[in-house]
């Protein structure tokens, strides 16, 4: 292009970025368009008997997301350090009744409890994307070395966007742990293309128990799903619950506001830990019907009853405009405002571990 002096300029960087989402949106829609799921089961109030949809309903078209990307602001700079993580070593497991939890990054959380080892929406990539030349790039290292995963028995999967549910890793896990997976409604289609074969389908309010007793609760998301154009909420999204003896962990996946928080609480009690995302939340005009912002992420807490919260999906992968440090400094300045102790809301580093010992349910 050439500018008034008659040099010659480059394309912006917005139009390299449209450019970039145009590109992925074709190499998605070529890879997945003939395999959409198909789910068969009886209408309800979230299945219409072809999509799974919310009143109102959420989710973005190709127009919406062009309009985004022609008027995105950067609220923050975005920095890489992929340095290795020396995580100190996790045990294979816990039988003691204890709770373990440590943030890998983003979604991906390993969760230790009742004998049981679970991953929440793993992803070691190095971009949230179909194809690794394009897409999201990971700003910083996961915090535990895939190698050094102690062995995983149940790997959690909220929703098919790909910074949920990464083929590569899903794919690894399958051949090196043969753990079982569990997904919300149509989405084992997805897996079993990936090479994975134990795979188990929840839907909203459905539990499933294992052989240790530990139980697993599909719960409801305010969020949408999508692979390719051919797609569109074709399969569900889900948050879940899982329940030991001793304790009662909420993991959100991806959500916006809603009155789940206060249905969940109702229905399965306020949880002792809350994993809740507070990152890719601005500009709210595009974001707040799907991902909650920390300040919200405070309002969620609370409606849920949770004795401490975790923060999640922040820092790792630029999804949307908001700055890489900037979700941990609203959450703080959230907390103030409401008047909540700092020390209830864990902000984890990647790799970091906390435990709790044994209590009774009561």
């Amino acid at each position: 292009m050439a500018a008034r002096d008659g040099s010659v300029r480059g394309p912006s960087r917005r139009a390299v970025g449209l450019l970039a989402v145009l590109a992925l949106t074709l190499a998605v829609a070529a890879s997945c368009a003939s395999m959409a799921p198909r789910h068969e089961g009886p209408v309800s109030d979230h299945f219409d008997g072809v999509r799974f949809y919310q009143v109102p309903p959420v989710q973005k078209g190709l127009n919406e997301v062009l309009k985004w990307q022609f008027t995105r602001e950067s609220a923050g700079p975005w920095e890489r350090d992929l340095t290795r993580i020396d995580t100190p070593p996790l045990p294979d497991r816990l039988e003691d009744g204890a709770l373990s939890v440590t943030f890998v990054n983003h979604a991906t959380v390993l969760i230790q409890v009742g004998g049981l080892n679970i991953l929440t929406d793993p992803i070691w990539s190095g971009r949230a994307s179909p194809v690794q030349s394009l897409g999201p790039q990971r700003f910083r290292a996961p915090g535990i070395r895939f190698q050094d995963l102690p062995p995983v028995d149940l790997v959690l999967v909220s929703h098919n966007h790909f910074d949920h549910m990464d083929e590569d890793t899903l794919a690894r896990l399958a051949d090196d742990h043969d753990p079982l997976f569990v997904v919300p409604l149509a989405n084992c289609r997805y897996l079993e293309r990936f090479g994975v074969e134990r795979c188990r389908e929840l839907d909203w309010w459905e539990v499933m128990e294992t052989a240790k007793g530990v139980r697993v609760h599909g719960v409801p998301a305010r969020h949408w799903a999508r692979r390719s154009l051919a797609d569109t909420n074709r399969s569900l999204w889900s948050g879940f619950v899982i329940r030991s003896d001793q304790h009662r962990i909420y993991f959100a996946g991806d959500t916006g506001m809603g009155d789940h928080f206060e249905e969940i609480r109702e229905r399965l009690g306020p949880p002792d830990l809350a994993i809740l995302p507070i990152g890719a939340y601005l500009p709210r005009w595009f974001m707040s019907a799907q991902h909650i912002d920390p300040g919200e992420a405070v309002m969620a807490h609370r409606i849920l009853g949770a004795k401490k919260s975790m923060a999640i999906h922040f820092g790792t992968f630029r999804l949307a405009d908001d700055g890489q440090e900037q979700p941990v400094l609203d959450l703080a300045e959230a907390m103030d405002a409401d008047g909540l102790d700092r020390s209830s809301f864990w902000v984890p580093e990647n790799g970091d571990t906390r435990r709790w010992d044994a209590r009774s349910q009561g």
